[in-house]
């Protein structure tokens, strides 16, 4: 029973990577071009980017901090830092733009196997955590589609991979709950390397790409983001 409530939270967590990839492409095709359309969508960039900090500040690095010592904690926030900015550096050279969705896996993947091994100790705060990660997800999906477009992957294409990621959060959770729940120090070394790589992402990609000129509600959807992560961290 255990684990069926697992797979159903894990599995609520990943298809809104789906849903936001449905709605990014219904907002693509049926949305008029207006500047106003222009705003909404540097407006929904700037809250995933806040919602993604609100990740890296509240959940992935106070996790490090707490199971790991000074050492482990920088050499894996380092890593991820330099791995991404290295893959960051191949992508544009190939003229891609998937930062946001390397943003997005490198948050939901470690969550979702802290989710599992959560689950384990704290059903309820593991259901928490499951809304949680459902909510940041769609709004960073929405982006994501964008950018995988934008990058010439077909529509198609697109919605594949973001199914895939859907399930991805079943396969982390259970990986999380049957191997990971007795070994807090490795699910806290590799929260520290996601933070790296999440925080490299942001300020190099993410947050100067949602800045629109004479715009200034980005910023407040960037603040309004952070802010879901301070309220569902004060819920869990």
């Amino acid at each position: 029973m255990m684990i069926q409530k697992l797979i159903l939270f894990s599995g609520f967590s990943g298809i809104t990577v789906f849903i936001g990839g449905l709605l990014a492409n219904y907002f693509s095709h049926h949305i008029k071009e207006k500047p106003i359309k222009y705003e909404i969508i540097h407006a929904l960039m700037s809250f995933g980017a806040g919602i993604i900090l609100s990740a890296l500040a509240l959940v992935l690095i106070p996790k490090g901090m707490e199971e790991l010592e000074l050492l482990p904690m920088v050499a894996s926030f380092l890593i991820g830092a330099i791995l991404f900015m290295a893959i960051d550096w191949y992508l544009a050279k190939k003229g891609g733009q998937m930062a946001t969705l390397l943003a997005m896996v490198m948050d939901f993947i470690p969550e979702s196997i802290a989710l599992g091994a959560t689950f384990a100790i704290n059903p309820e705060m593991a259901t928490l955590l499951a809304v949680f990660i459902g909510l940041q997800n769609l709004p960073e999906a929405f982006n994501s589609f964008r950018d995988l477009v934008l990058s010439g992957f077909t529509v198609t294409k697109t919605l594949l991979i973001f199914s895939l990621l859907s399930f991805s959060g079943i396969a982390g959770a259970l990986v999380g709950h049957f191997y990971l729940s007795d070994y807090p120090d490795l699910t806290a070394q590799l929260m520290a390397f996601a933070s790296g790589g999440i925080l490299y992402l942001l300020i190099q990609d993410i947050i100067p790409e949602s800045k629109l000129k004479n715009n200034y509600l980005s910023s407040l959807g960037a603040i309004l983001g952070f802010l879901v992560g301070i309220i569902g961290e004060k819920v869990m």
